[in-house]
């Protein structure tokens, strides 16, 4: 794919599209690296329902620690994997209220050094929270970069590195909402709602439904 089509392409999803926001609910950034940190095999929908239940009571560092491992567990059992979350959101707590004074570090190695934290939470919250222009890869942007030719590569952090390198400046910040969005809603992944993209006639996707 060319230059000229990847930002008609981007071109188009910002104007149907000019302020993209995640449909994670959060207030604080903190509340976002909880939520992301949730939502590794679960859905939105799915950690909304338990955030909306858990911040009213503790959306804190320190809150959620005084909560307690199995405390915490009652608010989220309700996601995949939720022990291991409530481990790992715990012991992240204790490091933010020690080593950073309760507040989320706008800094990559520290927010990777927090449990449960890998590169793509990191990623979202670099730029959801603080603006970063960076591109947390999910399966619905390797999908749809790949499929669009947008940004061809073998694994996610392929992907990722080509989206970086062809994506322009301006574009940078919401294009990782505009992907995961168009992911999920019309490129999904059964059977891609070809017929109502935006973007159709500059895809260069083989296989398009009618």
């Amino acid at each position: 794919m060319n230059n000229t089509k990847r930002r008609e392409i981007l071109g188009r999803l910002q104007a149907a599209n000019p302020h993209p926001k995640t449909e994670l609910n959060y207030t604080s950034p903190f509340e976002l690296l909880v939520a992301v940190t949730l939502s590794a095999q679960s859905t939105d929908v799915g950690v909304n329902k338990a955030t909306d239940k858990l911040f009213p009571v503790a959306n804190t560092p320190q809150a959620i620690w005084e909560l307690g491992v199995e405390g915490l567990k009652q608010y989220i059992k309700t996601i995949g994997l939720y022990n291991a979350k409530a481990e790992n959101v715990h012991k992240m707590c204790a490091i933010l209220i020690e080593q950073h004074a309760g507040e989320v570090p706008e800094n990559r190695e520290a927010l990777e050094a927090l449990p449960g934290v890998g590169r793509k939470t990191a990623n979202v919250v670099l730029n959801t929270a603080f603006g970063w222009p960076t591109i947390a890869v999910d399966t619905h942007i390797f999908r749809v970069s790949n499929r669009t030719k947008l940004a061809v590569g073998k694994n996610v952090d392929q992907v990722e590195q080509k989206l970086l390198k062809v994506v322009p400046k301006e574009f940078k910040v919401d294009v990782h909402h505009w992907l995961i969005l168009h992911g999920r809603y019309t490129c999904i992944a059964r059977k891609p709602r070809c017929g109502s993209c935006i973007i159709e006639d500059l895809c260069e996707f083989k296989d398009k439904t009618d």
